[in-house]
């Protein structure tokens, strides 16, 4: 038995960036920021990660529409490894696999920051949630 899951809130670092596999299907890729601030000798100090997320189907799409460069966001998913050759030599890279995207609602001119209890109910596209089936492996067009 394993176990592979997956919650981070973070926000775009780039407008998204949307492909069709061969066969049709919708993938989207956007990578997310996450800060984690913690207190070092009396001083707040702030580490910032950078993670890669995959979304397919429907929700890739609505993402694609949705979300720019900034936005916020909770993802719920998996984590998944690449692995490739190049020159001899085996490359790999993790993603994050998104089951699910919840959009956060967008901040006002001097608003504290979003408030991460919002409904997914609510329909308006700042909280939408977008739901992804699981992929097929991305070949992508150019």
């Amino acid at each position: 038995m394993s176990l592979n899951s997956v919650n981070i809130m973070g926000n775009l670092t780039r407008d998204p960036e949307m492909k069709y596999t061969p066969s049709g299907k919708a993938v989207c890729s956007i990578s997310i920021a996450n800060n984690r601030v913690y207190t070092k000798n009396s001083e707040k100090v702030t580490e910032v990660s950078y993670f890669d997320v995959e979304v397919w189907g429907a929700a890739a799409e609505n993402c694609a529409k949705y979300l720019t460069k900034g936005s916020g966001i909770i993802v719920e998913g998996r984590l998944r490894q690449d692995r490739w050759e190049k020159d001899g030599k085996t490359q790999s890279r993790v993603r994050i696999s998104a089951n699910a995207v919840h959009f956060m609602p967008k901040r006002q001119n001097n608003s504290p920051e979003p408030d991460p209890s919002v409904s997914a109910g609510d329909q308006s596209p700042e909280t939408r949630t977008a739901a992804a089936a699981p992929g097929e492996d991305i070949a992508w067009e150019e």
